[in-house]
């Protein structure tokens, strides 16, 4: 079972931080799930949203600034403290975490970032522990033609037959279905159809009985907020 932080430590320190990436590996996961995006100038940063107000001190989009300009700006997300990180490049993030032995899921938010993900990936050695994920299927399909050794996983809440069949055409390996709606049937499905299966979102009020509900089902993995519960649950100690 692949343990992915999902944004690091995101319930704990800002999301898709440094400071979130060390937590969630000291916290027990053996994989990380980030999201990458283009500055103004080019650059390859972490960031999920659509737009920066939700969880910095700054409005906008990310391709409205560059790089310099985004550095100055603060990760607070929840944070209650004071305390701040801010929005590393995909590069900051690789030379540090490509050294551990952990898979990691880059998921692509824009158009276009693919050949770069891929030849960054390279650079630093994790494209065997790599799968490339959006919830876009033709960045993927992007992704496979430039490379297709480059594991690709789909993320769609509630696949069906249609998306396996698509899936399958391009090469792809892993599906990638919201937790509320994953079945026993539905993981079969994808088994038969030889697909990877990791479950998201696993979060709120009922994450823990979803949380051990996929370890039940067998799941590959789950990108989950909390790595150390599933941590704590996945070996058996108090939860």
């Amino acid at each position: 079972m692949i343990n992915y932080a999902h944004r690091g430590a995101s319930e704990y320190a800002p999301e898709n931080t440094m400071s979130s990436f060390y937590l969630g590996l000291l916290q027990g996961a053996n994989g990380i799930e980030t999201d990458v995006q283009r500055t103004k100038d080019g650059v390859l940063v972490l960031f999920h949203d659509d737009t920066l107000d939700r969880v910095t001190d700054a409005s906008g989009c990310v391709c409205d600034y560059t790089l310099e300009e985004i550095k100055k700006i603060k990760v607070t997300g929840d944070c209650t403290t004071g305390f701040f990180d801010r929005i590393p490049t995909f590069e900051e993030f690789l030379q540090t975490f490509s050294q551990y032995n952990i898979s990691f899921a880059i998921e692509l938010k824009q158009a276009d970032t693919e050949e770069d993900v891929i030849e960054m990936a390279k650079k630093y050695g994790i494209t065997d522990r790599m799968t490339v994920t959006s919830f876009n299927f033709d960045y993927l399909k992007r992704t496979k033609e430039i490379d297709s050794s480059i594991r690709i996983g789909w993320l769609v809440p509630d696949p069906g037959e249609t998306e396996i069949k698509k899936l399958k055409e391009i090469g792809g390996e892993e599906m990638a279905p919201e937790a509320k709606y994953t079945t026993e049937e539905s993981v079969k499905m994808l088994r038969e159809a030889g697909l990877g299966v990791r479950a998201w979102g696993i979060f709120g009020l009922y994450c823990r009985d979803l949380m051990k509900e996929m370890c039940h089902l067998g799941v590959d993995g789950m990108t989950v907020n909390f790595p150390d519960r599933l941590f704590q649950y996945l070996n058996a100690t108090k939860f």
